[in-house]
């Protein structure tokens, strides 16, 4: 069967695959260390969050407005909302001559 590493010696072919298992092995590191961190900001985010309540307050109020404001976004874009004169379609949006 042939593929496009047919035509490389077998010198070239190893280099190739060296290349692309240092290149995997760096990956699967970085994605490693990216998960470290990540649950290193989480367990700081919770001791914050556990020692000052008003804070977590604060936080859970920002994120029901963001959570509100996105659903109403949401709402807009696909022309849920009643306007004064029709209700109009996503097709009526994008595509004005398809009626709805």
């Amino acid at each position: 069967m042939y593929n496009e590493y047919d035509n490389l010696s077998c010198e070239e072919q190893l280099h190739l695959t060296e290349s692309l298992v240092r290149q995997r092995h760096n990956q699967q590191m970085f994605l490693r260390r990216n998960a470290q961190l990540l649950q290193q900001e989480l367990e700081l985010e919770a001791e914050l969050l556990e020692d000052s309540p008003e804070l977590a307050q604060v936080i859970h109020s920002f994120n029901m407005q963001e959570i509100q404001s996105n659903q109403q976004g949401l709402k807009n874009v696909l022309g849920l909302e009643e306007s004064a004169s029709k209700k109009q379609s996503v097709w009526s949006k994008f595509f004005p001559g398809l009626g709805g």
